[in-house]
């Protein structure tokens, strides 16, 4: 279980409360209005920002002091996070060790999951030379090999068309299904709430609120967010 125990940070004029648990292995949508907090929620797992009270909790740890690096955390951004000069089996290989001196048994390992995302063939190009679909897959195959309990999604698809999109978080529950994961994903869509997530934190008025059902969620959604889906 990941656990949000009276979490409270301000950044400028900006405060996010959160108090809330999210069942281990489930898949969540994390949705509000711009600029409410969705992205913040997501920093404070991943250690890019620390709260100013409260506590993290993973399965009954304390991990709200531990360095990003430390913790059962993978993070996918918007921009898939590769790097231009590496291969995709490279890029891929970065889950396993950062310095990519892989012995044989990992390399077999990046070749199997590059195979599973539909990248065969692939591994020698750089991600310029790839669409971004297959970009996308890159980043979800460096996350299936890296195989941490919680995964934290920040709008990870948006740049790509409805099609591609749902092919992606296909693509994406099935990982999650194989690997077990604990999912956040950020969206501004509901359809991709819809889609992937069963539960989803509505982020209102400063306030994270407790996983709810995804769909009577969004059938009758509160003021707030049915201002903001329009």
């Amino acid at each position: 279980m990941l656990e949000f125990r009276d979490i409270q940070v301000t950044r400028g004029d900006f405060t996010l409360h959160a108090d809330l648990a999210v069942a281990a292995g489930e898949r969540v949508a994390v949705i509000g209005a711009s600029a409410s907090g969705k992205s913040t929620l997501l920093s404070l797992v991943g250690g890019f920002l620390a709260p100013d009270r409260g506590r993290i909790l993973w399965r009954g740890r304390d991990i709200t002091d531990l360095p990003p690096g430390e913790r059962p955390v993978s993070f996918l951004f918007q921009d898939q996070n590769l790097f231009p000069h590496l291969t995709v089996a490279q890029n891929i290989g970065l889950g396993l060790r950062p310095d990519l001196r892989l012995n044989e048994a990992q390399r077999t390992r990046v070749a199997q999951v590059i195979e599973e995302v539909g990248l065969k063939g692939l591994d020698q190009r750089r991600p310029a030379n790839l669409s971004g679909g297959q970009q996308s897959r890159v980043a979800l195959a460096r996350v299936l090999l890296r195989a941490r309990p919680v995964l934290l999604l920040d709008e990870p698809f948006a740049a790509l068309g409805p099609a591609l999109k749902s092919e992606m978080l296909d693509l994406l529950a099935r990982i999650a299904a194989e690997t077990g994961a604990t999912v956040l994903m950020v969206t501004h869509d509901p359809r991709d709430a819809v889609a992937f997530a069963p539960q989803t934190i509505l982020i209102d008025q400063g306030t994270a609120m407790p996983p709810a059902a995804t769909g009577p969620l969004l059938d009758d959604p509160p003021p707030g967010l049915r201002a903001y889906l329009g």
